[in-house]
């Protein structure tokens, strides 16, 4: 068996400050509410206080009231932890394609020959890359280890493939459960939102003397922007969270596929 140098191999570890990026997101959600929504160019007279002019969508939504800023800042964070989660998971999958590196990993292995695995992993790089990586040099230790059984060698080697993968699971998975949260609680915003925009319009039907019309509308408007954005997040929210749970589980299916072509490569070829 060829000789398997340790390498050190450092990847894109994802931003693990998940609630500084939602303060981020909410200070640039509040800015956007007071100076793109409630820009007074966007209302009758240049006054916030009066109806958005005709058609103007910018001072339709600022009419939606607290609530806007607050699912802003939801949608936001939605948007920049789905790129941050892009970037990392990413770098987990390496530089190529993963069924191709478990191919060539899986026929090197057959040949026998640890070190063009290796080198396979250092070319790669990524999660996978970094597992595999430490076990081979695991397979390699055991290979040279004359005083334990073939059955601790094997169990050492499916130790280590373990031990690896737990250590790198954590970080594809981080900030997930934040995204994972918002599909809900952005859509549970939306509707809070609903909900005091219809209150405000029934407030307005039920004052004494007739309709406050500029009150109902003002109501209404805020009823429907928050349920509006409400839903834009958590769909956003569900997209992301499914898209990259699918990436993550094809990520840990080649860990799996390549770990067991390892130990079984072992036990066919040590007594």
């Amino acid at each position: 068996m060829e000789t398997v140098k340790n390498s050190t191999k450092k990847t894109f570890k994802g931003i693990e400050a998940a609630g500084l990026v939602i303060i981020v997101c909410l200070i640039v959600a509040i800015c956007i509410y007071h100076f793109v929504f409630g820009n007074p160019a966007n209302f009758m007279n240049n006054d916030p206080n009066n109806h958005p002019l005709p058609g103007n969508l910018l001072g339709t939504i600022y009419k939606g009231g607290v609530i806007v800023p607050i699912i802003q800042t939801l949608l936001l964070t939605v948007i920049a932890l789905s790129i941050e989660r892009y970037f990392t998971i990413r770098a987990a999958f390496g530089r190529g394609k993963l069924s191709k590196l478990v191919a060539q990993i899986k026929e090197a292995l057959g040949r026998g020959d640890l070190k063009a695995a290796q080198e396979l992993c250092d070319k790669q790089r990524g999660s996978v890359a970094n597992v595999v990586g430490a076990t081979l040099r695991k397979y390699d230790e055991m290979d040279k280890a004359t005083d334990v059984t073939k059955e601790q060698k094997i169990l050492a080697i499916q130790k280590e493939l373990e031990e690896a993968t737990a250590l790198e699971l954590p970080m594809m998975q981080q900030n997930l459960p934040i995204i994972a949260t918002i599909t809900t609680l952005g859509t549970l915003m939306g509707l809070l939102g609903t909900v005091i925009g219809m209150i405000k319009s029934f407030a307005a039907l039920s004052a004494g003397g007739g309709t406050d019309s500029v009150a109902l509308s003002t109501g209404i408007s805020e009823a429907l922007v928050n349920t509006a954005f409400g839903i834009l997040t958590g769909a956003l929210a569900v997209i992301s969270y499914n898209y990259y749970t699918n990436k993550i589980d094809k990520l840990t299916y080649s860990l799996d596929e390549v770990g067991f072509s390892i130990v079984q490569t072992f036990a066919a070829t040590h007594k």
